[in-house]
C-alpha cells in the first residue's frame, strides 16, 4: 500500500510515518519544505505525483499574526484542492481534525455535538474536515475525519503543556499555570495513530464518517502536575495565575470514544501516567 502523509514533519505526523513504515507501507512524507500546501497548484501536483492509495492528510497551519498569515493558515487547513487531485486509484482520506472543532460542552462530547469552534484554529479544522466530506461524497472517495483530543508523547513541541512539565522535572524550574481550573481528555500519539491506521484501513466505513479520539477520561492541569511528579519521582513547582490561559482552555473537555471503539475496533491503550513515562524516558 502506498501512503502519503502530509504533514510528516509534525508531531502526529512523524509518529505516523514510522508505524506506516513499520507495517510495510510504502510512504511519501510531505512536509512544509516539499510543497507548499497553501498553494493549490503545487500541493495538487504533489498529491498526483505520489499516486497514493491512502491519504493521510495531517498538515495544519497555526499562524494568524497578519492578513497574509491568516490567508495561508486557512488554505492549508482547509486544503479544498485535495480530493480533486486524488488519482483514481486512491481508496480513502483519512483526516486529522481537531476537538476544538466543537464547542466546550459539560459531558463527553460525541461525534453529534455541535460545531462550535473555539477560536480560529478550530474554525479553519472545522471547514476543512466539512470540506473534504462533502467533496469526498461527491466523488466517491471514502474519507474518515478523527477528531483528536488533547495529543501528547516524545516529540511534541517544546512550548507545549507536557514537554513543559517534564523539562521543569529536570531542570527545577517553575511551570506557569492559568489561574482558572483547566481541564483536557490526554490522548497518547500512538493511539492517535493507531485509530488513523484503523481508519485507512476500514473499507466498511460510512461515507464522510468522523471519529473522536480521546481517552474519556479528563485531567485538570494541576493533576497531570502530580501525575508527572509520582512519574518522574522529582518534585514540579508551579505558578497558578502565571500563565494567562488559552481561549479554548474550559473546566470540561472530554471525548466521548464508543463510536470509534464500535467502528473501528479502536481503544486508547496508554493512559496517562505510563504515557508520561514514556515521554519521560524518550527525552
Amino acid at each position: 500500500m502506498r501512503a502519503l502523509v502530509t504533514g510528516a514533519g509534525g508531531f502526529v505526523g512523524r509518529h505516523l510515518v514510522a508505524r506506516l513504515r513499520a507495517d510495510g507501507w510504502s510512504v511519501t512524507g510531505l512536509t512544509r519544505a516539499d510543497a507548499d500546501l497553501a498553494d493549490p497548484v503545487a500541493a495538487a501536483a504533489a498529491v498526483r505525483a505520489t499516486d497514493p492509495d491512502v491519504v493521510f492528510s495531517l498538515a495544519a497551519g497555526r499562524a494568524k499574526a497578519t492578513p497574509a498569515e491568516r490567508a495561508a493558515t486557512v488554505a492549508v487547513n482547509t486544503s479544498p484542492w485535495l480530493v480533486d487531485a486524488l488519482p483514481d486509484r486512491c481508496r480513502a482520506v483519512v483526516r486529522l481534525g481537531s476537538s476544538t472543532e466543537y464547542g466546550a460542552g459539560p459531558a463527553p462530547l460525541a461525534e453529534d455535538a455541535p460545531l462550535h469552534p473555539r477560536g480560529f484554529f478550530g474554525a479553519t479544522k472545522a471547514a476543512g474536515s466539512l470540506l473534504l466530506q462533502a467533496a469526498a461524497a461527491e466523488r466517491g472517495v471514502r474519507a474518515a475525519v478523527l477528531r483528536a483530543f488533547q495529543v501528547y508523547g516524545p516529540g511534541d513541541h517544546p512550548t507545549r503543556l507536557v514537554p513543559v512539565v517534564l523539562a521543569a522535572a529536570r531542570t527545577g524550574a517553575t511551570v506557569p499555570l492559568p489561574a482558572a481550573v483547566s481541564r483536557r481528555d490526554w490522548v497518547w500519539v500512538g493511539d492517535v495513530v493507531d485509530a488513523c491506521v484503523r481508519a485507512a484501513l476500514a473499507d466498511d466505513l460510512p461515507p464522510g464518517a468522523v471519529f473522536n479520539i480521546g481517552t474519556g477520561v479528563q485531567t485538570s492541569v494541576a493533576e497531570l502536575v502530580a501525575t508527572a511528579e509520582e512519574v518522574t519521582g522529582r518534585p514540579i513547582a508551579t505558578a497558578a495565575g502565571a500563565h494567562p490561559g488559552r481561549v479554548w482552555d474550559t473546566a470540561d473537555w472530554v471525548c466521548d470514544p464508543q463510536a470509534a471503539r464500535d467502528a473501528l475496533g479502536w481503544a486508547p491503550m496508554v493512559d496517562l501516567a505510563d504515557g508520561l513515562a514514556r515521554t519521560w524516558a524518550a527525552a
